[in-house]
């Protein structure tokens, strides 16, 4: 554990990849929690260590290529004979980017030919044909999300080609969840009509942050006019959710600028904000190579910038759903965190009930029962299997009894800041203290630090702790502590 804030500016990093976790038992908790929390910074220093988002638990960095397509299909004829009844939620990866911004580490295709998007296309719908094969016809589907990349890269015939294969393939519930990633600087008015004339109804914008010396060391022009007539467009069209991502950290970055970023934003009035962190790690990805160390922030600054934005937000009236995520009290992330059915997938946090996830191109995850997969990464290798009339997973992971005991425990911390030891030994047919001996052994440093509170009935994450509940669930990963050595992960703040 890194007790010093030496490396909290550069090593946090903001990361869109992750694992499916659409599921998650509700019975874990007793009632949903208060949602405040208190900032405590000298906690957030002590606990600036490495650690999973915990979109899944075992997560994605567990993931084996002894996982193949014939586990998938196994497990889809598996979900098939036992009747499921269960909603699916379906995910589409749109890899593609006109440009380059520095910050990122998504798995994305940077070109100016609007004409490879075509050929994806055809081949997103020869995999979709595929899957949907495998599922009854009259399961609904109750949530779909088109991430990237730049989902509106594709064409407004590209678009409708698309969403004319999914329901086509697939039957949507009618009041089915419809989400799209934005980059305001992509699409027009008429590209948000056409939007909601297929159906989406929830949309998430990049912004980052309006300071233009910052936008311009991140290679993001973004005006603060085109954004919010995007959000106009939005609520015009009818759209009942909005989201604005926001990053803290990137260079150039101040606390006077995010300030005033943060004063536009929330006179926007966004229903939910995504508050996410960024570490300078060009090692590991090449367009952070254009970002000068000398740019970035001081871990003091970085730690100001963060309190500042959530004071900001929680006086503005929204709550904290979780790690970096806040929503507004009638939103519908909100609600179901009041109702105890909070749930994390690997686009971060989720509305619905149980679900398996089927998802489709280049490195896409999905779930189905008790099985992850994940698709090939590269286009090239994407075609080739579609070509040979085969499925382009390529890695995943079957989950054990003892899997899904830890994964709900990880789920009830990470959504509801609460495990009911009752419920998860009813659940799991185990003995709680005797089973998690050497974990409530670990917990107790976190104990005497504030962070949580154990009692016989149950594990709760204080008010101090909720910024730091992945370190919590931490503690229950047992991959981690066998291989925490190897394991790279983004600090927990």
């Amino acid at each position: 554990m890194l007790n010093s804030l030496s490396g909290f500016c550069h090593r946090l990093i903001y990361l869109k990849i992750g694992d499916p976790d659409c599921w998650h038992d509700t019975r874990m908790v007793h009632a949903a929690p208060s949602t405040s929390l208190s900032f405590d910074a000298d906690l957030i220093r002590k606990y600036d260590h490495f650690g999973p988002r915990y979109t899944s638990y075992p997560t994605a960095d567990r993931f084996t290529e002894a996982f193949t397509a014939e586990h998938l299909v196994s497990a889809l004829f598996t979900r098939a004979a036992e009747g499921a009844a269960q909603p699916l939620s379906l995910y589409v990866h749109v890899p593609f980017c006109n440009t380059v911004c520095y910050y990122c580490a998504c798995n994305k295709v940077v070109t100016k030919d609007h004409g490879r998007s075509a050929k994806y296309i055809r081949y997103l719908g020869r995999e979709i044909a595929m899957l949907s094969a495998l599922v009854n016809p009259q399961v609904p589907v109750k949530q779909l999300h088109w991430g990237g990349g730049t989902p509106t890269f594709l064409s407004a015939d590209e678009m409708t080609q698309l969403m004319r294969v999914l329901r086509d393939n697939f039957n949507f519930a009618h009041d089915a969840e419809l989400s799209i990633e934005i980059d305001p600087r992509q699409v027009s008015v008429a590209d948000i009509a056409l939007l909601a004339q297929l159906g989406f109804n929830r949309m998430s914008l990049g912004v980052q942050d309006f300071d233009p010396d910052v936008q311009k060391a991140v290679n993001r022009l973004q005006s603060e006019a085109e954004t919010r007539a995007v959000l106009e467009a939005a609520r015009a069209h009818g759209f009942r959710s909005l989201n604005v991502d926001l990053i803290y950290g990137l260079p150039r970055q101040t606390l006077s600028g995010f300030d005033v970023t943060l004063d536009k934003v929330l006179r926007d009035a966004p229903d939910r904000i995504a508050l996410y962190s960024y570490a300078h790690v060009p090692h590991l990805f090449k367009p952070q190579r254009r970002i000068s160390d000398a740019d970035l922030p001081s871990p003091d600054v970085k730690l100001a910038i963060l309190e500042r934005a959530i004071e900001k937000m929680t006086s503005a009236g929204y709550v904290h759903i979780g790690m970096d995520h806040f929503a507004l009290p009638n939103d519908e992330l909100a609600v179901a965190q009041r109702e105890g059915r909070l749930q994390r997938n690997f686009q971060g946090y989720a509305t619905d009930v149980d679900c398996d996830l089927l998802s489709f191109g280049i490195s896409a995850i999905g779930k189905v029962g008790t099985a992850y997969c994940q698709n090939v990464r590269a286009l090239d290798e994407y075609y080739e299997r579609l070509d040979a009339d085969a499925l382009p997973t390529f890695r995943g992971w079957q989950l054990s009894a003892d899997d899904r005991l830890r994964r709900d425990v990880i789920q009830a911390l990470m959504c509801q800041f609460k495990v009911s030891v009752d419920l998860v030994e009813d659940a799991h047919a185990i003995a709680f203290q005797e089973y998690f001996a050497t974990e409530l052994q670990a917990l107790k440093p976190l104990i005497n630090d504030g962070l949580i509170e154990v009692a016989p009935d149950a594990i709760t994450v204080t008010r101090r702790g909720r910024l730091l509940v992945r370190t919590v669930a931490m503690v229950f990963d047992r991959y981690l502590r066998e291989q925490r050595e190897q394991a790279r992960y983004s600090r927990v703040i």
